[in-house]
């Protein structure tokens, strides 16, 4: 949807539209009841809200949380916003009629302004990744947008980009190792080398262990792959 707005609308038109997704998913989440449930009700299970209720009763095949899906069809609609906002955070990065610096500096302004729009938004609707409620929307994309100000002044201002190998090892074959990682099992791996007595002779951090043990071999097999100039593309 996203592909196709980028194609036959402005920027300030898919703003609004963004806009209007996060506004029409807010109230229908917070103001108008499922059948025989309560308005504003956000916790998870098919009786509680619509995001889960028309995945229980409309989303076909397998569902990862038994009865609805992270990932749903309604959730999809405040995804569509998160696009947008990626998209132009590309756009302005391609500008080139605005200074580098400027770029990094409206980059940090809107990414203060969409977190803390989002956490204000979130004292009434929370900020819940399962729903992809708008103000998750908000609070997600600022963040990113913080992080995106870091690494495009780090990297492609100050020119430090030794640090930085490994992400573009990723980079180039994302896709290949999300897939793999349904293969390959990356937490088995780590848990392997890191779990048991290991972890829980350091624990609380036990699970930290095991998920840095998960990135390091998601950075192994990157680089592996990139050593031998192998990319693999959808």
């Amino acid at each position: 949807v996203t592909g196709l707005l980028l194609c036959v609308a402005r920027s300030s038109i898919r703003l609004m539209i963004a806009a209007g997704i996060l506004l029409a998913y807010w109230v229908l989440l917070s103001f108008i009841p499922v059948p025989g449930g309560l308005a504003g009700d956000f916790a998870q299970g098919p009786t509680h809200n619509w995001t889960n209720w028309i995945d229980f009763h409309y989303l076909p095949g397998l569902k990862w949380d038994k009865t609805h899906d992270p990932e749903g069809l309604l959730s999809t609609l405040p995804a569509i916003a998160t696009c947008i906002l990626g998209s132009g955070c590309g756009e302005w990065l391609k500008r080139r009629d605005v200074t580098p610096s400027t770029k990094v500096l409206g980059l940090l302004a809107a990414g203060v302004v969409l977190t803390a729009a989002g956490w204000l938004w979130g004292m009434q609707f929370p900020v819940i990744k399962k729903l992809w409620t708008s103000s998750y929307v908000l609070v997600a994309g600022g963040y990113s947008c913080l992080l995106l100000a870091a690494f495009y002044w780090a990297i492609d201002i100050k020119g430090w980009t030794t640090w930085c190998r490994p992400l573009v090892w990723i980079g180039m074959n994302a896709i290949t190792l999300y897939l793999l990682g349904h293969f390959l099992k990356y937490e088995h791996l780590s848990k392997a080398v890191f779990g048991g007595p290991v972890s829980e002779s350091v624990a609380p951090f036990g699970p930290t262990l095991v998920a840095a043990g998960v990135v390091a071999v998601s950075v192994i097999l990157a680089r592996f792959l990139h050593s031998r100039r192998i990319f693999l593309r959808a």
